[in-house]
């Protein structure tokens, strides 16, 4: 297809059935209608969606479950803890929840290497210096300063920001759930005080956490315009159009997925990568369960003391000479 072709098919929205014949046989084309081949975009394979769905569950359930034990005094809070069962009942489902989100995270490491290293995929989520102009273009051209908006890549500056911090607020999260999981092992090599702090720090990273989804990400992502890609695996083109202008002339170009070409190369990668990394991950996988069995006492809860026996001397006490 000549690039004048090209352009006219963006304009119009159709193909050549000879276009549509060759498709299976192009770069990144996909056995699908002339309608679908135009309007619709991989953007997320399975795998990616299964990762979204597990972060989506474990990260609701850990908000659900943790924010009442933070603020347990509060009436509402103490409302929610019943409803669901109890302080014994939210601490377990927390730990599991936990657990999960560990479990992902190490996996989604070990993915995100064999796609670098052995795919040769793009690095798409690195930031960088065009992403600090993107941003100013944006704040530019939402105050009426400039006239068109920024051109951005596969992800834009404000995709790139939620994922670090994600990132970063599952690193601190991790820490602080160790120390308040393992207290006695903590308090071997650090300071006692270092349990509240880190609880302070669990709780406050939990609340930014929570309502970094309820503004940052609902606008962005449900309000302003309901992105199902994450769910489908496909965008459409008049989304790419306006908030991924360069990944789609990469993709109408057949470069928006390059790979390794050489299969040889690939496979001897693999043949390095495969089991370096699965070592790596399992090994991982057994700390994980290590650390969630270590220690019973941020578990066990002291009864109540209406349930708790009471000590009576044996010996009474003698009367009080007037």
């Amino acid at each position: 297809m000549t690039v004048a072709e090209s352009r006219s098919t963006e304009v119009t929205g159709k193909r050549d059935p000879a276009d549509l014949a060759l498709a299976p046989t192009l770069p990144n084309a996909v056995a699908h209608s002339e309608e679908e081949l135009d309007e619709h975009i991989l953007r997320f394979p399975i795998p990616d969606r299964i990762e979204h769905i597990i972060t989506i569950v474990s990260f609701t359930v850990l908000a659900t479950t943790g924010l009442p034990q933070m603020y347990s005094t509060w009436p509402p809070m103490q409302a929610a803890i019943g409803a669901m069962g109890g302080i014994e009942t939210i601490r377990i489902v927390h730990r599991v929840a936990a657990s999960v989100l560990i479990l992902a995270s190490i996996w989604h490491i070990a993915v995100m290497g064999y796609k670098i290293y052995v795919k040769r995929v793009r690095m798409t989520m690195l930031p960088g210096w065009d992403d600090v102009v993107h941003a100013v273009q944006a704040l530019g051209y939402n105050f009426r300063i400039t006239r068109n908006p920024p051109r951005m890549g596969k992800f834009n500056f404000m995709e790139k920001a939620e994922y670090w911090a994600l990132v970063w607020g599952t690193g601190v999260m991790m820490v602080t759930g160790y120390m308040l999981w393992n207290p006695i092992a903590t308090t071997r090599l650090l300071p006692g005080s270092i349990i509240p702090v880190a609880r302070m720090a669990h709780g406050l990273e939990a609340v930014l956490a929570v309502l970094s989804i309820l503004t940052w990400h609902m606008y962005h992502v449900h309000l302003k315009r309901f992105n199902k890609s994450m769910f489908t695996g496909y965008i459409s083109r008049e989304e790419m159009e306006e908030e991924h202008q360069l990944e789609l002339e990469l993709h109408d170009e057949g470069k928006a997925r390059p790979m390794a070409r050489n299969k040889e190369n690939k496979r001897r990668r693999a043949r390095i990568y495969v089991p370096i990394a699965g070592a790596i991950t399992a090994l991982l996988f057994v700390a994980t369960f290590y650390f969630l069995t270590f220690e019973q006492t941020a578990i066990t809860t002291v009864p109540p003391s209406s349930d708790a026996s009471i000590s009576v001397p044996l010996t009474p006490t003698p009367p009080q000479v007037q």
